[in-house]
C-alpha cells in the first residue's frame, strides 16, 4: 500500500535519501507521512539502474526526489533530467542555470507535471545569492524576478551549513513567498540539533511548500540506509518548534 506524502501543517516536507523499497516504508512511518524519499543520481552507474530504484520507491510512495549527488554537483543536472524521463519521480533537482530548460523538456515529453527545482548557493552576505554553476553574484530581489519570469516553482539553497546561513535562508524564503514562488528547500548540515531552529525561522512565512533535505546525519554509514529513528527525532523536533 502505497503512504500518501502530506505536509506538515500545510507547509513542511523532509527529503531523506532511501536505499531500497523496505527503508523508504519505515522512514515514511517514522516521519508521519511527512517524508520524500529520494536517490541522488551519481550513485548509479546507468540511467537503468536509476530508473528501476525510481520504481521501487514508488511501490510504497507517490513522490520520489531525485538528487544531484556529490554535494550539489551541478555537472549531474542531465544524469537527473534522463532518470527523471525514464521514470517520473515527481521531484527532481536542478542548477538554477538549468531549472527552465529541465520543465520544458520534461514537459515536451509529456512527463506528467514534475516539480523542478533551482539550485542557489548562501554567500554570507543577507540579501545575495551565488550562482551554483557561475558563482556570479545576484540580488535575492534581482533573483527572484528572474526566476518567476521563468516559470521557476522551488528553489534549493545549498549548503546553508545548519543554521550558518540562516538569516539568508529567511531573506530568500520572505522574497519568494511575496513572489508567488511555491517552494523554498534548503539542504546542508541540517540534523536534529539545528532543524528547530530552521524551522522556527520560517514558520511565520506564507509560501506553500519548505522542504528540508537531510542526508548526512541520518544515515547508516554501513548499509547508506536512512535510520528510521533519526527521523523520528527530527519530525518530533520540528512539531517542537510549531
Amino acid at each position: 500500500m502505497k503512504v500518501l506524502t502530506k505536509r506538515l501543517y500545510d507547509k513542511f516536507l523532509f527529503n531523506f535519501l532511501a536505499n531500497d523499497r523496505d527503508n523508504a516504508a519505515a522512514i515514511m512511518e517514522a516521519g508521519s507521512g511527512y517524508v520524500v524519499p529520494g536517490i541522488v543520481s551519481d550513485k548509479f552507474e546507468s540511467i537503468e539502474a536509476a530508473a528501476e530504484k525510481v520504481a521501487e520507491l514508488k511501490s510504497v510512495t507517490e513522490l520520489v526526489s531525485i538528487g544531484l549527488g556529490g554535494g550539489g554537483d551541478t555537472t549531474n543536472w542531465k544524469k537527473v533530467l534522463d532518470i527523471a524521463v525514464a521514470s517520473i519521480p515527481g521531484h527532481i533537482n536542478q542548477p538554477f542555470e538549468t531549472s527552465p530548460y529541465a520543465k520544458g523538456y520534461l514537459e515536451g515529453k509529456n512527463i506528467p507535471k514534475q516539480l523542478v527545482n533551482a539550485l542557489v548557493q548562501p554567500t554570507g552576505e543577507v540579501g545575495t545569492i551565488k550562482m551554483a554553476n557561475s558563482g556570479k553574484f545576484i540580488r535575492v530581489e534581482d533573483f527572484i524576478e528572474i526566476a518567476v519570469a521563468l516559470g521557476i516553482e522551488s528553489i534549493k539553497m545549498m549548503p546553508i551549513k545548519g543554521t550558518q546561513h540562516l538569516e539568508e535562508l529567511i531573506y530568500l524564503t520572505k522574497i519568494a513567498a511575496k513572489r508567488g514562488i511555491r517552494g523554498i528547500e534548503p539542504a546542508g548540515g541540517i540534523d536534529a540539533s539545528n532543524i528547530k531552529d530552521i524551522i522556527a525561522g520560517v514558520k511565520d512565512i506564507d509560501i506553500e511548500l519548505f522542504m528540508p533535505h537531510i542526508f548526512g546525519s541520518t544515515i547508516d554509514k554501513e548499509t547508506e540506509a536512512t535510520i528510521p529513528s533519526k527521523v523520528r527525532e527530527i519530525i518530533s523536533e520540528v512539531k517542537g518548534a510549531l
